[in-house]
């Protein structure tokens, strides 16, 4: 295969996919690590792609719609939701952030009573407030539609005001290298800002997010008491996963 084809591949495995790491293009093209780097270096200096740490991101890297990512693995999404819910016993405070797999632990917490719910989802403000004598603390700030949440400046002041029990926030991905990312920085620091204010920190995600790439680092993941997914992860990620101080439930079966 000449260069220019092979580059012309990865470009449009990249854009298909949104992120891939080294290994995923190399399994799929069969050349060696060496050549897959030399190749995206060539592309991300074209700005045909970007690199990341072991892959690269497509250059359009919006995250789909808060609609289009319900219907995503919906049925992982709400296991994952139920599985998460049932960390929390009633009359607990809890933190939610915004995303499609924290509603889901968002509608999985209505058979609970007496909750304290700070969050920035409207939908899970709606599902939640008034409901067997919850009391819900919406987070102020700019209405981001496409997520249907409150995000910005306003949202992360307010939130420094309370702790809570327990805080669930999604994955705009999670890197073969064990970081959690997100799509936008303001997502990122409200979801870090909830990881450090809490007793219990729970990061869900579905395995979707495995082994991929989002634009911004989400701090504090190592604060996670518990990663909550459908999936376990093997390879890199598995081992990433394990050197940090955080316990995997998974649907498939028992984590670390």
């Amino acid at each position: 295969m000449l260069a220019e084809e092979r580059q012309g591949l990865i470009a449009a495995m990249v854009n298909q996919h949104g992120s891939l790491s080294i290994t995923e293009i190399q399994r799929a093209l069969k050349v060696s690590r060496e050549t897959i780097r030399r190749d995206l270096a060539l592309l991300a200096d074209r700005h045909v792609l970007r690199k990341a740490h072991g892959g690269a991101l497509a250059m359009e890297r919006g995250e789909p719609a808060l609609d289009v990512r319900e219907v995503i693995n919906a049925e992982a999404k709400h296991a994952i939701g139920r599985l998460a819910a049932s960390l929390v016993p009633d009359g607990a405070s809890v933190m939610l952030s915004g995303g499609s797999t924290v509603q889901a632990v968002g509608e999985a917490l209505l058979a609970r009573h007496g909750l304290t719910v700070f969050t920035n989802s409207v939908v899970t403000c709606c599902r939640l407030a008034g409901h067997n004598s919850n009391r819900v603390y919406m987070l102020g700030g700019g209405v981001q539609v496409e997520n249907n949440a409150t995000l910005g400046p306003d949202a992360t002041a307010m939130l420094a005001h309370y702790c809570a029990d327990f805080a669930f926030v999604g994955a705009g991905a999670i890197s073969p290298a064990g970081w959690l990312m997100d799509y936008t920085r303001e997502e990122s620091e409200l979801s870090s800002q909830m990881l450090q204010s809490v007793r219990t920190a729970v990061v869900v995600a579905d395995h979707t997010k495995f082994n991929r790439y989002a634009p911004v680092r989400v701090e504090h993941f190592d604060k996670a008491t518990y990663l909550v997914t459908d999936r376990t992860p093997d390879g890199p990620l598995a081992a990433a996963l394990a050197a940090l101080p955080l316990e995997l439930l998974a649907g498939d079966g028992p984590g670390r």
